[in-house]
C-alpha cells in the first residue's frame, strides 16, 4: 500500500528526518508523539501540501515524483481548519465543488453520511462547531472513496457517542483489507483501541515503527525492586525509581523474569513515556 523510504522535510528550524515504513492495505498506524515531533508535517508530505526534500514515497505501486495527482485521488485528508473549504457556503455546496475535482466522488454518499453523523447539508460551513467540520471534513473524505485516509487529531473534538461511531467506521473501512488509515493522535487510548500498526516520532526522528502485536510481544513493564530491575542489565530500556519502588521499561525475552517483579505489556502511554526517556540516566 504506501512505503516511505528515508523521507526528510526541513521547515525553519524543525527537520523530519530520516522517515521509513510500509505500510500494508487493510490496516490502521497510529502515529504518535509530543507536540513538535513532526505528526502533521508528515501528514502534509503525503497529502501533497509540503514537498519532501529527500528519500522516496510509493502508493500501491505508484511513485509520487511521477503520479501524484493519480495517487491524491486516492488519499482523503482531515486536518484541523477545514483546508480548502469555503466558510460562507452550505456543506453541500462545498462538498459538490470540491467533489468535482475526484473522479469517485459520489453525492448519494454524502448525503448518507451527512445524514449518519447528523450533519444538515444546507448549514454554512461558518457556522459549525469544531466537532461538527471535522465529521464534514470526515464526511467528504469518505465520498470520494479513497484507499487511504489521513487523519490528524481528529477525535480530540468528537463527543462520546461519536467516538465510539468513529472508530467503528475505521474498522469497517479497513475491514475489506483494500483500505488503510493513517491516525494521528495525542490521545494514546486511541491508538490501543484500534491500531495495527505504530509509528513514533520524537523531535523529528523516527523512535519506533513496527506492528502493535511486534511491540507487546518486545517490549514489558517491570516494577519491583530497584536490585532486581538492574540485574536485567542490557535489557533495561529506562528505569524511574519513585517513593513505591521501581518501574521500567524493558526488553522482553526467552529468559522468565524474577517471580517477585511484576511484570505486564506496556500500554502506548507507558512505552510512549519510557521511550522519550529512554537516553536519560536513571
Amino acid at each position: 500500500m504506501l512505503k516511505l523510504d528515508h523521507v526528510s522535510k526541513k521547515i525553519g528550524a524543525f527537520q523530519l528526518r530520516d522517515i521509513s515504513l510500509e505500510l500494508p492495505s487493510g490496516h490502521i498506524m497510529g502515529l504518535i508523539g509530543e507536540n513538535g515531533a513532526g505528526k502533521t508535517t508528515l501528514i502534509h508530505i503525503l497529502s501533497g501540501l509540503y514537498s519532501r526534500d529527500q528519500g522516496k514515497i510509493s502508493f500501491n505501486g505508484m511513485e509520487y515524483d511521477r503520479e501524484e495527482a493519480e495517487i491524491k485521488q486516492e488519499i482523503g485528508v482531515v486536518i484541523h481548519g477545514g483546508g480548502v473549504f469555503d466558510r460562507q457556503d452550505t456543506l453541500i455546496r462545498n462538498a459538490d465543488y470540491y467533489g468535482k475535482f475526484y473522479h469517485n466522488y459520489d453525492y448519494d454518499m454524502l448525503r448518507t453520511l451527512l445524514e449518519q453523523f447528523r450533519l444538515d447539508g444546507r448549514k454554512k460551513y461558518k457556522h459549525l462547531s469544531k466537532g461538527e467540520a471535522l465529521k464534514f471534513a470526515m464526511a467528504f473524505a469518505l465520498s470520494h472513496k479513497p484507499k487511504l485516509l489521513l487523519l490528524d487529531e481528529p477525535t480530540a473534538n468528537f463527543d462520546k457517542d461519536f467516538r465510539k461511531q468513529f472508530f467503528n467506521l475505521l474498522r469497517d473501512y479497513t475491514a475489506d483489507n483494500k483500505n488503510s488509515v493513517i491516525l494521528s493522535t495525542h490521545i494514546t487510548s486511541d491508538i490501543d483501541k484500534v491500531a495495527d500498526y505504530l509509528l513514533y516520532l520524537q523531535k523529528g526522528c523516527q523512535l519506533l515503527y513496527d506492528d502493535i502485536e511486534g511491540i507487546r510481544g518486545k517490549y514489558r513493564i517491570a516494577a519491583g525492586e530497584e536490585y532486581k530491575i538492574r540485574l536485567l542489565k542490557d535489557r533495561v530500556i529506562h528505569m524511574e525509581t519513585g517513593e513505591f519502588g521501581c518501574k521500567a521499561l524493558v526488553y522482553n525475552s526467552k529468559k522468565p523474569f524474577d517471580p517477585a517483579l511484576k511484570v505486564w505489556e506496556p500500554s502506548i502511554e507507558e512505552l510512549m513515556y519510557f521511550m522519550a526517556h529512554k537516553n536519560e540516566i536513571a
